[in-house]
């Protein structure tokens, strides 16, 4: 969900309406159904792949919210609202989201492989992707809190790390591991 009463589309085509009432950070929701441009939101959360520069596709990117931070705190909510946590400790958090790793790699198995975009994908199958990686990310937020992993600043520290071990000027276009190059 998004704060400060911005709205949020989700896959089932409605726009969620998330404000925060102030000091305890508690989400409100309101839901009502969208269309853009004649296409429900739904379809609308395929990734576009027009060609740019080069004859090469733009990038997809994210929505800005919800934030990391929001996804923690949403799960937290819905975690103490069913007096979960005490199920919630690391390692089951860990292996529930293994589990979910599994149920994403069973979409892609037996498919050969998959183009980006994944074009040949029925919306129904790019659904069930979206509610998989869904559940992966939203354990791996758990996981991370339990942990007391700040996940967003120990992402901006790997990829500095990432940065050092893969100059780009050693291994453009390779894919070497790091202990592979030389100097």
């Amino acid at each position: 969900m998004a704060m400060n009463g911005k709205e949020v589309a989700t896959l089932n085509g409605d726009v969620s309406s998330a404000s925060s009432n102030g000091s305890n950070g508690t989400l409100t929701n309101n839901t009502h159904s969208i269309e853009a441009n004649g296409a429900a939101v739904s379809d609308l959360s395929r990734a576009k792949m027009p060609n740019g520069a080069a004859g090469r596709p733009e990038r997809f990117t994210f929505s800005a919210e919800p934030t990391v931070e929001d996804i923690r705190r949403m799960q937290a909510e819905f975690t103490d609202e069913r007096d979960w946590n005490q199920f919630h400790q690391p390692r089951n958090l860990l292996l529930a989201m293994v589990g979910e790793v599994g149920e994403v790699s069973e979409l892609f198995q037996w498919r050969g492989e998959v183009a980006e975009g994944l074009p040949d994908w029925s919306d129904s199958e790019r659904e069930q992707l979206a509610h998989e990686l869904s559940d992966v990310l939203i354990y791996l937020v758990e996981l991370a809190e339990k942990c007391r992993v700040d996940l967003p600043r120990a992402v901006l520290q790997k990829m500095a790390l990432n940065r050092l071990k893969y100059p780009a000027s050693k291994v453009h276009g390779s894919s070497k591991k790091y202990t592979e190059y030389t100097d």
